[in-house]
């Protein structure tokens, strides 16, 4: 096959015509580093290892892009990944983010949750859920909500005083607070409890 055309497309990609017609899009980054331009012959085996080049380098470079704006979890790294890379790549992009130290499960699965329960006071269920979908490792989640967890009626007491004290006045107050606090995670049995300190009745 013959490389008749290489035009420039979105996103650093090269689209690559094979015979006068359109065949694939590569990274420019793998194809300038490449021997491969207009002219040269190529053969299926080669555009095969070209492909797999260019796919292992998109998802090494949105790796790096992700990390540096933001922490992830390496679930949370490789399904972005996904959106520009194939699974395989996305995967081993994502084992050599973690190889070098540039991410680590456990270390970001403990300031995540420190967060949720010290910033945005989300309870113990809320939390768990919170990591499982960030594919934290269920047993590490349960030795982390062991070490993390507030106790939770001093957690409501401290939320309340924050944010929900004037909505207890009233009755529509009170059971949009109680909601608002459950979707936080929270059991009745601790809201009640937590409530009962301000006085406000039953039901």
């Amino acid at each position: 096959m013959l490389i008749t055309a290489i035009e420039p497309r979105r996103k650093s990609l090269r689209a690559l015509y094979l015979d006068g017609e359109l065949a694939v899009n590569i990274d420019a980054q793998t194809l300038l580093s490449s021997r491969f331009q207009v002219g040269t012959e190529i053969t299926d085996e080669e555009l095969h290892e070209l492909l797999a080049a260019s796919d292992a380098n998109r998802a090494k470079e949105k790796a790096l892009y992700l990390i540096a704006h933001r922490d992830h979890s390496k679930k949370e790294l490789v399904d972005k990944i996904r959106r520009t890379a194939s699974q395989e790549a996305a995967e081993k992009a994502v084992d050599r983010m973690e190889e070098i130290g540039l991410i680590d499960d456990r270390d970001y699965a403990r300031r995540y949750a420190s967060e949720l329960f010290q910033r945005k006071y989300f309870a113990r269920k809320r939390v768990e859920y919170e990591l499982k979908q960030k594919g934290i490792d269920p047993d590490f989640i349960e030795e982390l909500l062991e070490e993390l967890e507030p106790e939770p009626v001093g957690q409501i007491g401290a939320l309340v005083e924050r944010k929900y004290l004037r909505a207890l006045d009233d009755e529509r107050g009170r059971r949009r607070t109680v909601a608002a606090l459950q979707r936080l995670g929270y059991r009745w049995e601790d809201i009640r409890r937590a409530l009962k300190e301000y006085e406000i009745p039953e039901g």
